[in-house]
């Protein structure tokens, strides 16, 4: 069994953060990663979201994104800043053609905000929406093999 490892080593992870107490001695570390995990699950299960990341992120992202069986990672388009008793998360959607995008975005925020402080018991101070793209119902998706409706008449002659 590896040894856990000791204060020491878990200063030298820049990217990892002292969690809040839970009551007894120790402490708990969480990685932005973790938060931004959450909250990317949180998004994603939102109706109304089609992906997360702007378009070019999606774009060049894909490949060193995705996880096991080929499906894009579920931070991508998240960015988490985790201190020691708070959070803060910002993070780039891209929504369905027809939805209410300030009622969308609000049950984003709240739903991120709920299972982040669930999950994690930090406090979030702030989720930053930015909604980068709408995805048209004809649009091809990176990962899908639709095509874009054939019978489309000209607008112009």
């Amino acid at each position: 069994m590896p040894d856990a490892p000791k204060p020491s080593d878990l200063d030298k992870h820049a990217a990892a953060h002292t969690g809040p107490a839970t009551g007894g001695p120790g402490r708990t570390v969480l990685a932005d990663g973790v938060v931004e995990k959450i909250a990317g699950m949180a998004a994603r299960e939102v109706s109304g979201i089609h992906a997360l990341g702007s378009g070019l992120a999606r774009t060049f992202g894909v490949v060193p994104d995705r996880g096991p069986g080929g499906r894009p990672g579920v931070s991508q388009g998240v960015k988490a800043e985790v201190g020691e008793k708070q959070a803060a998360i910002d993070i780039a959607l891209v929504v369905e053609y027809g939805v209410v995008i300030p009622e969308v975005a609000a049950v984003v925020r709240r739903d991120i905000i709920g299972a982040v402080e669930r999950m994690t018991g930090l406090e979030v101070v702030e989720v930053n929406i930015a909604v980068d793209d709408v995805h048209l119902p004809y649009e091809q998706d990176d990962d899908e093999d639709e095509q874009p409706p054939t019978e489309r008449r000209a607008r112009v002659q």
